[in-house]
């Protein structure tokens, strides 16, 4: 067993662009649910609507980048409103059963036959990144960043991803310590409080949504780039539990918190998988199969979750103070 490659393997997933997604995406939950109170079950939806948005109109009318990336916006925005204005006034559970369908509602539209010639059904879509590698100013060739090497590419869209991420954080925070940001907290404690003080906690709430919505689409976006392709498999509804597990990770009121808890959530998915395949490889482990290893290691995940719950359930960056709302 190399334990020298596990560990590279799991600091490469700390640095990857999908782990940079998840970040973005988490902390669009933290919008919703850190700072609000927003029991947001269906950002998987606003993930296919970025990469949708994204990907349609490159491949259906030959849309320049910048075009493409604000109709993925424009299109979550549409969506958080669609979605908002009958559920905003519903409790914390049901607001939840129904953004979980809405997701749903999504990923089975885009794949309905009769959707075949612009989003590709089943099979999704593909070759649409050539535009924004077209933008990389990175020169051609190898380059070794530490123990990694990468090329052009992978140079190019860790730079735009992580960027985004950080420019991301600052918007939040800056957002977060402002009077709205200070009044989105408010109704997460006691909206009727809120209320009272001449708020209107609907138009608050609404914001919310779209603010946390247009973070899960830009992370559905950076979601598709390295792999060039668009599988609404990938947007089921286990995306929204793994990015929950991200958010409780790191914690769920803070601004680092999703980035830290993405890198966490990523690296030990990393380190259990290399670590069940050499078990398994060296005869270690005889009972499951390397098939059956990539299942055990979301187990393993589940159980460090259950244990960060009961020892430490703020979080690794979060406040006890914060969770008096829950």
């Amino acid at each position: 067993m190399d334990f020298s490659n596990i560990l590279l393997g799991a600091l490469n997933e700390i640095i990857s662009p999908t782990t940079a997604a998840y970040a973005l995406a988490a902390l669009g939950l933290a919008v919703h649910f850190g700072y609000t109170g927003l029991l947001n079950f269906g950002q998987a939806g606003f993930m296919a609507i970025g990469a949708y948005g994204f990907a349609i109109p490159i491949i259906s009318f030959n849309a320049p980048l910048p075009l493409a990336v604000l109709i993925a916006l424009l299109s979550s925005v549409v969506f958080a409103v669609i979605l908002g204005i009958p559920t905003l006034r519903l409790r914390a559970d049901y607001l939840a059963i129904v953004t979980i369908a809405a997701a749903e509602i999504v990923r089975f539209v885009v794949t309905t036959n009769s959707m075949t010639p612009v989003t590709g059904s089943a099979n999704g879509l593909a070759a649409f990144t050539g535009s924004f590698y077209a933008l990389n100013p990175v020169p051609p060739g190898s380059y070794n960043m530490g123990p990694f090497a990468m090329n052009e590419r992978d140079v190019w869209i860790r730079i735009v991803a992580w960027l985004l991420v950080i420019v991301a954080c600052l918007l939040v925070w800056l957002l977060i310590r402002s009077p709205w940001g200070r009044v989105v907290k408010g109704i997460r404690e006691d909206e009727n409080a809120v209320r009272a003080l001449g708020k209107n906690v609907y138009a608050y709430k609404m914001q919310a949504l779209i603010i946390g919505g247009l973070l899960g689409s830009l992370a559905g976006i950076i979601f598709t780039l390295p792999r060039d392709a668009v599988q609404p498999a990938n947007y089921g509804t286990e995306l929204t539990f793994y990015l929950y597990t991200a958010l409780l990770l790191g914690g769920m009121s803070t601004v680092l918190g999703p980035v830290i808890g993405s890198m966490i959530f990523w690296a030990i998915l990393s380190v259990t998988q290399g670590l069940l395949y050499g078990a398994i490889e060296s005869g270690y482990i005889t009972f499951i199969t390397t098939s059956q290893a990539g299942q055990i290691r979301y187990i393993l995940v589940g159980v460090a979750l259950m244990l960060l719950m009961v020892f430490r359930p703020q979080g690794i960056l979060g406040n006890k103070k914060e969770l008096a709302f829950a």
